[in-house]
């Protein structure tokens, strides 16, 4: 928990920011500044009616009590959306509050949902929904984005019963709300819940000129060869991108199934290249992992040839999905770009990949 008690004296979400300013673990931001205030509005009330039920949960005779509005913070990749939300939900003194990524935390509601249904409740969204409310006050989402028909189909009837109950969700996103679910099939049924948001929650833009994670790699190596002696320094990368965060697998639906990434935390994903090349994976699988990453940290690539070409294809895959999306890439290698497919069918169609391996390592590269 960040140090909210300092001297006896309960600090200020600004007093905790302008101290870690001052000790240089962070470089002052007035963009950053600007959205303290309103998440430290959030933590007096939080605070103040800990004990308290509001919602569907305050009882028949016991005096209403209307949450405020909770916060929709969105802005541009690496402007510290992650880091906020952190020292908000760190320094807030309750226990009922859940702190996760927006991919996770769907992952948790349809596997409820699929529990209730082998039970045969008729709405299996309820029970997800008031077990849910129970347990938290608060829910802070990392990165909502709905890229998923059967997302889109649950998450509007899901925050209507948790609004109602009296959750508080602060959420952050690189869209804003208009454009979540953007082009996806049957969107007319979505709309409601874009309604909801700006309804039910303070949006709120973070502009800033400054990528934070970005600038953290620019000038650093990002491609180490060879693979074997180059674990201490991919830890270290993890490491500083993730706050020492060891990361959890994170399920990404894809169509009527999901693909796994082994390892992911503040946006950082983290897996082998057999992981992730090995297995039957396909384009649409690759864009799903390039679409929830801002950095993907890829290790062991090994000497590719015809010899292992079906694996050498879906890593060809993979690259052209993470360099169209803008990811930025980590990896480690058995040789130099130029160098991991040499000889054999498929050598000459290499050479793009090879290109953008090394394109990807500038230091300016990424989304910004």
């Amino acid at each position: 928990m960040a140090n909210a008690v300092y001297n006896g004296m309960r600090q200020t979400l600004t007093q905790l920011y302008d101290a870690r300013v001052a000790a240089g673990t962070l470089r002052a931001d007035p963009a950053q500044h600007g959205i303290l205030p309103v998440l430290d509005g959030l933590r007096d009330w939080l605070e103040a009616h800990a004990e308290r039920r509001v919602g569907l949960f305050a009882g028949l005779f016991a005096k209403p009590v209307t949450p405020p509005k909770g916060l929709y913070l969105w802005g541009g990749v690496g402007r510290g959306k992650s880091m906020l939300m952190d020292l908000f939900t760190e320094s807030l003194a309750i226990k009922a509050k859940r702190r996760v990524h927006f991919h996770a935390f769907m992952q948790d509601i349809h596997k409820g949902m699929h529990e209730a249904r082998k039970k045969g409740v008729d709405d299996p969204i309820a029970p997800v929904a008031e077990a849910l409310a129970r347990e938290v006050r608060l829910l802070a989402f990392d990165e909502m984005q709905i890229t998923d028909i059967t997302d889109a189909m649950v998450v509007g009837r899901l925050f209507e019963k948790l609004f109602a109950a009296g959750v508080v969700v602060v959420t952050t996103s690189n869209r804003v709300p208009e454009d979540l679910y953007k082009n996806g099939l049957n969107r007319e049924v979505f709309l409601p819940f874009i309604g909801m948001i700006r309804d039910r929650m303070q949006v709120v833009e973070l502009v800033g000129p400054n990528d934070y994670r970005q600038h953290r790699l620019n000038g650093a190596q990002v491609y180490f060869h060879p693979a074997g002696t180059a674990r201490g320094h991919i830890q270290q990368v993890w490491d500083d991108l993730t706050g020492g965060d060891p990361g959890a697998a994170l399920r990404l639906p894809v169509n009527a199934r999901t693909v796994e990434l082994p390892r992911f935390a503040n946006g950082v994903g983290r897996a082998s290249f057999w992981e992730l090349c090995a297995r039957p994976l396909g384009p649409g699988d690759y864009l799903a992992i390039a679409q929830a990453v801002r950095v993907l940290i890829l290790e062991d690539i090994p000497q590719l040839s015809s010899s292992n070409y079906n694996e050498a294809k879906r890593f060809v895959t993979l690259i052209d999905a993470l360099y169209e999306a803008k990811v930025r890439l980590v990896c480690s290698a058995a040789d130099i770009p130029e160098r991991l497919y040499s000889e054999g069918s498929g050598s000459f169609e290499f050479e793009r990949t090879a290109s953008r391996l090394r394109e990807m390592q500038g230091a300016e590269w990424g989304r910004g």
